[in-house]
């Protein structure tokens, strides 16, 4: 016990009789003891309105990012639907304007994906 009041004492710059005070409060506080420096029931509400006070409700808003059209796969697309028409295959379809078309040569089915690759990291 006298190696804590001299802790106290040296950093907190106080006397023996209020570092034994100190420790008088703290095991009142730990046995949840009221204190006199406690908020009293009506303060303590006050307190807590005052904490919450402005943080209404959160409206999120989850609408769906809308996408940029890519308008060079789109033409390349096309492009190639136009030479699978011209190929002489009649049954081409484009599944996804900037993606995918499918077509049939025969009883065999095909569908031709087009994928942009990113830009490499410098």
């Amino acid at each position: 016990m006298n190696e804590q009041v001299k802790k106290l004492m040296k950093n907190l710059g106080i006397t023996e009789a209020e570092a034994l005070e100190v420790i008088k409060a703290d095991k009142a506080i730990d046995r949840g003891e009221k204190m006199d420096f406690d908020l009293s029931a009506e303060q303590a509400e006050n307190a807590r309105k005052i904490a919450h006070k402005g943080q209404g409700h959160t409206v999120y808003n989850f609408s769906k990012r809308e996408r940029k059209e890519n308008t060079e796969k789109a033409g390349i697309i096309a492009g190639i639907y136009e030479f699978l028409m011209n190929y002489g295959v009649e049954n081409a379809e484009i599944t996804n304007k900037e993606r995918q078309i499918a077509f049939a040569v025969g009883e065999n089915k095909y569908e031709l994906t087009l994928v942009q690759k990113r830009k490499p990291k410098s």
